[in-house]
């Protein structure tokens, strides 16, 4: 008797991705990073040497990786870009993405490594990748003010430090501190390529609170006393993917929203009906001024206005499954035309009738629960 074993199932590409992601250095330093400014309380736990217990879901994060490593290899050989220099203090540590030096602080470097064109002034530049979802988002509104920190981290390090002293950049540290400028984000989508740039004049006080935001987290006596800068799992994307969840957010309830836990009281329960309402007004003010300007521009033609383009979609003759050729179908080819009762004829057909139509409890299925807040009664 032969016995036949089922092929094994294919591995993941994704569990190497990972595996490799974790043993990256940046994935094990100790000293704070500068990527790490995201959010108060996780840095805290970075800084606290806490256990990492959430891995998230880390692909979207290493695709931009991959496209990140090789848009700037490619810069460094065509361009002579410096590419992933290494900024540090005692404080905070980052990777810069790319340096472009000016004429004068280029021309104190041997030839090989000047830029084959230099910039008009010493600008420090972040590459991001961003996902089609958000790019009208970041292509109006620019860099996050997480975005900016992390940035003007990495500009005051190498203004006020310069190039760390390790191996492979020696020759950069011997520039000592450099007189940084500007700083320039460089989005690129990850679903179509595009590329949008913005350059920010250097500004010492945002910088200078930049670092401010860094020192209060070293004073903290505990990771808890500092703020949650994001609204945690299920309504922040930094949240669900946070290694820190578990410590941050604890004793949630089974099945309920981590939020829960920020109430303690009647006075808190206020609060968030407080906010609830406010929230409500806004949204409703928000759509009675969308209603009025969609019906405003009805038939407009499509182009550009102002700082806006208007396009239009759909209006395309709506499909529908073809019963009749479809039974037409199933005798030429003997099927058997399914007889499944129609659910929603029957119940109209027995209203109609006067009938009283049967219910029966769905086998482990609820309603949604849905909130009602209205204006508080007083007893007189």
């Amino acid at each position: 008797m032969t016995v036949q074993t089922m092929p094994a199932s294919p591995v993941s590409i994704w569990d190497a991705a990972h595996a490799v992601d974790a043993r990256r250095p940046r994935s094990v330093q100790t000293q704070l990073g500068a990527s790490d400014t995201i959010c108060a309380r996780r840095a805290g736990y970075i800084v606290a040497g806490a256990e990492r217990t959430n891995a998230g879901d880390k692909r979207a994060a290493i695709l931009g990786t991959y496209i990140h490593r090789g848009l700037l290899e490619d810069a460094r050989r065509e361009y002579n870009w410096l590419v992933e220099r290494t900024v540090s203090d005692g404080l905070v540590r980052g990777h810069i993405d790319a340096v472009h030096l000016d004429v004068a602080t280029a021309a104190r470097l041997p030839k090989r490594h000047r830029p084959l064109v230099p910039a008009e002034a010493v600008t420090v530049e972040d590459i991001k990748t961003k996902s089609a979802r958000v790019w009208d988002r970041v292509v109006r509104y620019g860099p996050t003010a997480e975005e900016m920190r992390q940035v003007l981290l990495y500009a005051l390090l190498l203004k006020t430090v310069g190039f760390a002293d390790i191996p492979g950049q020696r020759y950069l540290h011997r520039l000592g501190p450099v007189e940084v400028a500007r700083i320039r984000f460089r989005f690129v989508c990850r679903d179509t390529g595009e590329e949008h740039i913005q350059e920010f004049e250097f500004d010492d006080w945002l910088a200078a609170q930049a670092r401010w935001w860094v020192e209060r987290v070293m004073e903290a006596v505990s990771p808890e006393e500092l703020s949650r800068d994001h609204d945690g799992p299920g309504l922040s994307v930094i949240c669900d993917n946070c290694p820190f969840r578990e410590a941050c957010w604890p004793g949630v309830a089974p099945g309920r929203p981590a939020q829960t836990i920020l109430v303690h009281d009647d006075a808190d329960r206020a609060k968030a009906l407080e906010d609830y309402v406010r929230g409500h007004e806004k949204q409703r003010a928000g759509q009675r001024i969308k209603d009025k300007a969609r019906k405003m521009l009805d038939r407009a033609p499509e182009g550009n206005y102002g700082d806006n383009h208007l396009g239009w979609s759909g209006g395309n003759a709506r499909e529908e499954v073809d019963v009749m050729t479809m039974v037409e179908m199933f005798d030429d080819a003997e099927l058997t035309v399914p007889m499944v009762p129609d659910k929603e004829a029957m119940v109209a057909i027995l209203r109609r009738a006067g009938m009283v139509v049967p219910r029966r409890t769905a086998s482990g299925q609820k309603t949604p629960i849905s909130i009602s807040v209205t204006k508080a009664r007083t007893n007189l």
